[in-house]
């Protein structure tokens, strides 16, 4: 262990420097935004309170989020409404097609909210919403960044099989604080789709959050459980608290801690890590292929 003890222990402290983001402006973002409204989509980057939105969008890309904007979940982490969805639009993965050509996106990222109440957790709708992709935009790579199914593996197999390059699904946090963050996830469940999907031949990903209470050793265990169910790439970025309602930040974590959990992951045998306090799931995700 690495014992770096460089952190800001209190929540309620004001947020350092290093987590300090610009205002989006300019005029890509500015397109994005009306492509967006235009279309009637919903993104992650507006749902989550993403902070690299602004650069996101500067740049001309965006992580579409599918099969609405409500969630079946109740995590206690994130910004997503939670309730029982309406009935999902038909016509959705067309739009979303159309909006990835228009923008002239190269790396397509897409996610969804979990659809516990569908028998088949929207795999459906994912596979169509990645095939229409392909055939407005052939040269555009995919990465899904996919939700909890359940242990219904004919459904993960549907939502994978449409052509994407790269399937995430996150971990989110480590082991022991599950209950706390992820009450309707479980563990072991999500490392073995991780490993389902990479016995389908697909490029794996993954991300967790720090700052929520985790001791570096438990995050060098997921490390090791992550690449033990063939994960290729990991994500970690620092815990946001989106709301008072949602759970507290435990601390913030130091920029360096972030570079030596890069430095430990690419260790123990991931091909790519990309870790830092704004790191995202879908961050410089291009980079991820």
């Amino acid at each position: 262990m690495i014992d770096l003890p460089i952190v800001e222990k209190n929540s309620r402290k004001k947020r350092p420097d290093w987590l300090r983001v610009k205002l989006p402006i300019g005029e890509k973002y500015k397109h994005v935004r009306s492509l967006v409204d235009e279309y009637k989509l919903h993104t992650i980057c507006q749902s989550g309170n993403c902070p690299n939105m602004g650069e996101c969008w500067t740049a001309g890309t965006a992580t579409f989020m599918i099969l609405g904007d409500v969630c079946t979940r109740s995590c206690s982490f994130c910004a997503v409404k939670t309730g029982r969805p309406p009935e999902y639009d038909e016509d959705e993965p067309f739009r979303v097609a159309e909006a990835i050509k228009l923008m002239k996106v190269k790396h397509a990222v897409i996610t969804s909210v979990n659809r516990d109440e569908l028998k088949d957790r929207g795999a459906e709708i994912w596979y169509r919403t990645v095939v229409e992709t392909k055939k407005q935009s052939p040269e555009t790579t995919i990465e899904t960044l996919i939700p909890d199914v359940k242990a219904n593996w004919d459904a993960l197999d549907r939502m994978i099989s449409g052509g994407q390059e790269v399937v995430s699904h996150n971990m989110e946090t480590v082991e022991s604080l599950y209950r706390k963050v992820r009450p309707q996830a479980k563990y072991q469940r999500s490392l073995n789709q991780i490993q389902m999907t990479k016995n389908s031949g697909k490029r794996t990903k993954s991300g967790i959050m720090v700052g929520l209470g985790e001791s570096q050793e438990e995050v060098f265990q997921i490390m090791d459980d992550l690449v033990a169910h063939g994960c290729d790439v990991l994500t970690i970025g620092q815990y946001l608290q989106p709301t008072k309602m949602h759970l507290e930040i435990a601390e913030y974590v130091h920029p360096d801690i972030f570079a030596m959990y890069k430095e430990i992951g690419m260790q123990k045998g991931f091909d790519f890590v990309e870790s830092g306090p704004l790191v995202r799931s879908s961050y410089h995700s291009e980079r991820h292929l």
